[in-house]
């Protein structure tokens, strides 16, 4: 008695478990019968359902992130470019998504990514990689996000954003783009340097011409002031010695003696009457 009594209760527990579902916040359900949907947008909280006939899928309504591996499009140059982008998306109509994607996020996901790598292909097509590089970028993922809303519509899944993470090129494109940079300024400080150069050497030769006029002017003005110098001496001499000429020769003497017996050691041969020794004889006596 006792274990059909168990069994009983634990039937009766089994059957309530399978009547009741929760659906939480960030999630939206449909109910099912026997495979058909009878019951769309389940909003969250607790809800009954009819045991081995009703069954419940429950899906993810919060924002959900695509990000797929890069991928190489081809610009109207026909030059490589590797792009990384990625998908914002959440499940906006969830009959239309069970029915067209059987609830597959995976799935979904594909589908989605395709649809992103088709807009890409036809976008980066129509441009330059200049075009591209320049700041063409967030008009290209506006395009695509508008391209990807429209055809996702149909899978019950609504856009959030479209964003493009980076754009590279590829590796010979860029060692190709790189070493045409290193080329170009390499040319460029070649340039700036024979410039520079040349600049130097007329600097150097205008310093030169200046150093010699300066040094022509100097030298000239000097001639000039020690002429005037010697002129102004000799008229000075002059009239000394008019004013009084035995002095005049008197004092002439004595430095004329001075310069000669500088030294102890200084020797002089000359006639001692002669007239260098005037003055000197004289104040011997």
């Amino acid at each position: 008695m006792k274990s059909v009594l168990s069994i009983l209760v634990a039937a009766i527990l089994f059957i309530a478990s399978s009547s009741v579902f929760v659906v939480n916040q960030w999630e939206t359900a449909v109910v099912l019968r026997l495979g058909e949907i009878v019951k769309t947008d389940v909003e969250p909280g607790l809800h009954l359902k009819t045991p081995f006939i009703n069954n419940v899928r429950k899906f993810d309504a919060r924002i959900q992130t695509l990000d797929s591996s890069p991928e190489r499009f081809l610009t109207s140059e026909k030059k490589n470019l590797e792009v990384d982008s990625f998908v914002k998306w959440r499940i906006k109509d969830v009959e239309k998504f069970y029915t067209t994607m059987n609830g597959d996020n995976r799935l979904a996901g594909m589908r989605l990514g395709q649809i992103v790598k088709d807009g890409l292909r036809a976008e980066f097509g129509n441009r330059t990689v200049k075009e591209v590089i320049s700041g063409e970028r967030i008009e290209i993922a506006q395009k695509i996000k508008d391209t990807t809303a429209n055809a996702a519509n149909e899978f019950g899944i609504e856009i959030a954003d479209v964003r493009i993470k980076r754009i590279d090129l590829a590796k010979d494109v860029s060692e190709s783009v790189y070493r045409r940079m290193e080329a170009e300024r390499n040319r460029v400080a070649k340039d700036l340097r024979s410039k520079g150069s040349e600049a130097a050497e007329r600097i150097r030769a205008d310093a030169d011409r200046q150093r010699v006029v300066i040094l022509a002017d100097a030298y000239s003005e000097a001639e000039i002031l020690r002429g005037q110098g010697d002129a102004k001496a000799a008229e000075i001499y002059a009239k000394a010695y008019n004013k009084d000429a035995e002095f005049y020769s008197f004092y002439h003497s004595i430095n004329a003696y001075q310069k000669t017996f500088k030294d102890k050691s200084d020797i002089l041969l000359v006639d001692p009457n002669s007239d260098f020794f005037k003055y000197f004889n004289n104040s011997v006596k």
